[in-house]
């Protein structure tokens, strides 16, 4: 949390938009802990702010009075460094606090349409598409500024670097005024057209030749749309996954494993009242084959590879705001009963929105789960800037023939795929992690349990 001093008033300070995670940008105000005119104390809780990772409580650094709250509850895209809050010393009035001028640009365009400016007549008069040229647009505010013939230096620029953007768009259609219909000069009457046979209406279900313009807002309306906006953890696994796709050369290799013996020791520990998944083995086998593999244990940073000291087993857990990756620490150095009380924690404060940024940061290697939506199998977008992500399958009943006595049999298969960074980890590696994988995982009473 960040204060500064304001040069009139009351002295009061102004309680600033945090960064509460290092990608953060920008942050959505979800509750004040706080009311106006309530004493606060150092380490108090003074809102609960939604970051790009989660719901986050912001505290209080100092001892004071809570005077004005300047982003209520709901502000949405605050930028880091906007005053949301004015507090005072103790023994001050908080009644009297100088309230400091709004910052246009601090929030969405929802709060800025109040002091939108007043747009001319001249927004109905076509433009040249060589308007946009010296202005930074998003694509669809070009497009909706280019449909209107609106000019977009007249746009009240809210993206990052200036950038105007489709809300910013929209609000300026709004402001403009509708064009006068101009009365159509008298012209003789046309001559009596031709009677020509009605066309032959299209059969029904058929699709239109041209499709209805879609308009925002209308989704009544035949070819329209409902824009649904984004939340900060969304925008973020966008930008993420967007960049890992582009940057990082994926490279993918699959294995089966026979899951007998995992699934005969969790019912040897189900009888002992002890209750652990088939995740939590793959957790414990992923770790100990990075232990046995420290050169798969890498990162790729702008400098070139990096090897890890620490194996931290990334888990990717799925919540009503998109996925989110808490972290299972030292995995290598747990039980496979320590991995499945904590992978039960996290999963479940990710699932609140509680989760702290030391439990979703700096993990070594990723594991995503899809067996119990009944996947076969799958390939898993890597979590930059880490090497590897192992993607994991639901296990099948097969049939095969065991070379021993050559015999046939049925047995438990599970199909994991990993997604690997050709940077770090070329085809061989990724052959070999898999093959140890498989044994640790085939072999559970070789791996620690507590």
């Amino acid at each position: 949390m960040m204060f500064s001093f304001c040069p009139v008033g009351v002295s009061p300070l102004k309680v600033q938009m945090p960064a509460l995670s290092p990608t953060m940008e920008e942050g959505n105000i979800v509750k004040w802990l706080k009311k106006e005119g309530e004493a606060v104390s150092a380490g108090d809780g003074l809102c609960e702010i939604e970051t790009d990772k989660a719901v986050v409580t912001m505290e209080s650094n100092d001892d004071g009075i809570l005077a004005k709250i300047l982003m209520e509850e709901g502000s949405r895209n605050v930028r880091l460094g906007t005053p949301i809050a004015l507090m005072v010393e103790e023994g001050q009035d908080w009644k009297e606090v100088e309230i400091p001028p709004p910052d246009a640009a601090a929030v969405t365009p929802v709060t800025q349409a109040v002091a939108a400016p007043v747009v001319p007549s001249v927004l109905n008069q076509p433009i040249m598409a060589s308007t946009h040229s010296l202005l930074r647009l998003s694509p669809a505010a070009r497009h909706i500024l280019d449909t209107h013939g609106i000019d977009a230096k007249l746009a009240t620029p809210t993206g990052p670097r200036g950038l105007i953007t489709k809300e910013d768009a929209l609000n300026l259609l709004k402001m403009s005024p509708a064009p006068k219909a101009t009365p159509a000069p008298s012209a003789p009457a046309p001559p009596r057209p031709v009677r020509t046979p009605a066309a032959t209406p299209p059969p029904p279900g058929s699709r239109p030749n041209i499709p209805p313009l879609s308009v925002p807002g209308k989704p009544e309306s035949l070819g329209t749309f409902t824009e649904i906006p984004a939340s900060n953890v969304r925008r973020v696994i966008a930008q993420r996954l967007t960049q890992s796709k582009t940057t990082i050369p994926h490279a993918y290799a699959s294995i089966d494993c026979d899951m007998a013996a995992v699934m005969q020791l969790r019912k040897d520990l189900a009888k002992e009242q002890i209750k652990v998944s088939v995740n939590d083995f793959i957790i414990k086998a992923a770790a100990v084959t990075l232990k046995e593999m420290p050169e798969v244990n890498m990162t790729w940073s702008g400098d070139g590879p990096c090897a890890l000291d620490s194996i931290h087993i990334s888990i990717a857990v799925a919540t009503d705001k998109g996925l989110i990756t808490p972290i299972i620490r030292d995995a290598a150095n747990k039980g496979v009963q320590e991995i499945a009380a904590n992978a039960k924690a996290l999963a479940q404060k990710a699932r609140d929105g509680k989760l702290l940024p030391e439990e979703y940061q700096g993990g070594s290697f990723s594991i995503s789960n899809l067996g119990m939506f009944g996947i076969s199998g799958f390939s898993a977008v890597i979590n930059p800037p880490q090497a590897c992500i192992l993607a994991v399958g639901t296990s099948r009943a097969e049939l095969r023939l065991c070379e021993d006595d050559q015999t046939l049999r049925t047995q438990q298969l599970m199909t994991v795929t990993l997604s690997s960074d050709g940077r770090l980890v070329d085809d061989e590696l990724a052959s070999r992690f898999l093959d140890k994988f498989r044994t640790n995982l085939e072999q559970p009473q070789c791996m620690i349990i507590a």
